[in-house]
């Protein structure tokens, strides 16, 4: 290794099981569904449930085995947020975000990784991914101020990813980077009042002249193509992996997992619903009406081929890096397809089951109607807009150069 870390791995051998770790993690979503509609109201996730799943290890799943982590492959993280997000989807994108954090610090350099994990090992991070401002050159580092939106999980963490631009050189504009600072360099002005994802407390972070050592700095350009100071400073190939193939599809598993909540919900609710209607007449039973069953049957295949492509997507990258070293252009775009076409296919399943809903779907309590809110706020974020990345993909097979994030 390049550089050495403060190493606090655990005994050989202590490595938790996926099943282990699923199991404890079930054991849990029933107090996660009961508190949904309190954690939207409340407008950021309960910390009992951050502090109940770090301690069955779900912080743990991804994370540098040289500071207690598992080093999982991200399939596995994926599936938990999936059945989290049955439960909760607010809880499910916050969590598996901070979870997933942990495999990005491992991307930085080993004195960063030091500078978070050395002084507090169970310390989580939340982020904001857009460049936000220009960041000013200093000996030793740099200065950045500004407004940085949708840190999700920002309540809950203690560091946070906050992207800007590097100094413009010779060759133009400066590049973007994640520069990582501490919880005391910033404050959390509240700006989140949505009708989706509302639970996600994903406020603005407001940095004012703070300096960022250049130790702290992770490039994008590095990041999305798996080549950083990580990728070199850990053997395993899990820290080689394209950042857009491994958090966009943690993204994507919330809403998928919360179409398979809604579908579940719905199935529940109909099953011995009976019709009040006057146009329909009442006391007909609604499962027996075609069009109900025709859109559970949409709705369940979406789902099911959703699931498919993401896990198989994760699965596929993570096999083409451990035997080729890196991935091709092709793959790396191919999964960018996935994870959007996935949340296409969630959102079609939510749709379809919460127009079926009829009159009971326009409580804000109803299960179904959230699940229908959460999903398309997925939907929303750019990462995962499907005509951009649809686009992308389409350019490649067509023989152009694909224009995007991959």
């Amino acid at each position: 290794m390049q550089e050495s870390v403060q190493s606090s791995a655990p005994a050989a051998g202590s490595r938790a099981s996926s099943d282990g770790i699923k199991a404890e993690v079930k054991r849990l979503l029933p107090a996660m569904r009961a508190k949904a509609a309190e954690t939207e109201r409340a407008r950021r996730v309960p910390d009992e449930h951050v502090e109940a799943l770090r301690d069955v290890g779900f912080f743990r799943l991804v994370q540098p085995a040289a500071f207690g982590g598992d080093e999982h492959d991200f399939a596995v993280l994926a599936d938990l947020i999936m059945d989290m997000g049955k439960a909760c989807a607010s809880t499910a994108w916050v969590c598996g975000l901070l979870s997933a954090h942990q495999w990005m610090l491992g991307l930085f350099a080993a004195q960063a990784q030091n500078d978070v994990w050395g002084k507090n090992p169970g310390a989580l991070l939340c982020g904001s991914y857009a460049p936000a401002c220009n960041a000013i050159a200093e000996a030793g580092g740099y200065r950045i101020s500004g407004r940085w939106s949708f840190a999700s999980g920002c309540d809950n963490s203690q560091w946070a990813f906050c992207a800007a631009r590097l100094p413009a050189n010779d060759k133009g504009a400066g590049e973007p980077a994640f520069f990582l600072v501490p919880c005391d360099d910033y404050v959390i002005d509240d700006t989140w009042d949505t009708i989706g994802l509302a639970g996600t407390g994903s406020k603005t972070l407001v940095l004012d002249n703070v300096f960022v050592p250049a130790h702290r700095l992770l490039l994008f350009s590095d990041a999305a193509a798996g080549r950083s100071p990580g990728s070199r400073l850990y053997q395993n190939r899990l820290f080689a992996i394209p950042i857009y193939c491994q958090l966009s599809p943690c993204l994507a598993a919330v809403g998928v997992g919360a179409a398979m909540g809604a579908l579940e919900d719905f199935v529940a609710a109909t099953g011995q619903r009976l019709t009040r209607g006057s146009v329909t007449g009442g006391n007909n039973r609604m499962a027996e009406f075609p069009t109900v069953q025709i859109k559970v049957a949409e709705a369940a295949a979406s789902i099911d081929a959703a699931r498919f492509i993401l896990l198989r997507d994760f699965e596929a990258i993570a096999r083409e890096i451990r035997e080729q070293g890196e991935a091709t252009t092709e793959r790396r775009v191919t999964n960018r397809r996935g994870q959007a076409f996935a949340v296409n296919l969630a959102v079609r399943a939510v749709d379809l089951l919460n127009a079926a809903t009829g009159g009971n779907g326009l409580a804000m309590s109803n299960p179904i109607q959230r699940a229908w809110r959460d999903v398309n706020a997925v939907g929303r974020h750019v990462s995962l807009n499907w005509d951009s990345v649809g686009a992308m993909y389409g350019q490649m097979a067509l023989g152009l150069e694909p224009r995007g994030q991959y």
